[in-house]
């Protein structure tokens, strides 16, 4: 019998955030079964995805890999939003930015959310949640 051939991977590093720890292990199993990303980093608050993100800028030496290419961010969650989310994430220096893609991964229907995305020059994607092999293969 044929051994099934894995896809090559995409994206050397990707980065989950959501508050919902479920959806995150769901996605994370999502993005590695799928080949997606080498390295998944996942953060359940925006405040702490941006604090490892400004660490991985400030570190000198850090190789291009380990920044993520692609973050997928949740639009509705506590304290910090991911609105809020990227307007920080815009003051922060731009090393490795020109490469990256946002995608909102999000249960929100609201068309005010997805034309606020749309104005960001990070965000290349609104997908509803959850996140499948035929959106990862778009991306």
């Amino acid at each position: 019998m044929a051994k099934v051939k894995k896809p090559a991977i995409k994206y050397s590093s990707a980065m989950l955030i959501d508050d919902n720890e479920i959806d995150n292990f769901i996605n994370q199993k999502m993005i590695e079964g799928c080949n997606f990303a080498e390295r998944v980093y996942v953060h359940t608050s925006s405040r702490s995805a941006l604090e490892f993100y400004n660490n991985l800028v400030c570190a000198d030496g850090i190789p291009d890999e380990l920044f993520p290419s692609v973050i997928f961010l949740d639009i509705n969650m506590p304290i910090m939003d991911g609105f809020q989310f990227l307007e920080e994430f815009e003051k922060i220096k731009p090393k490795q930015k020109g490469k990256l893609k946002v995608v909102m991964l999000t249960t929100s229907i609201n068309p005010s959310d997805m034309d606020i995305s749309k104005k960001n020059k990070y965000v290349t994607a609104f997908l509803n949640k959850p996140l499948t092999e035929e959106h990862l293969d778009k991306i």
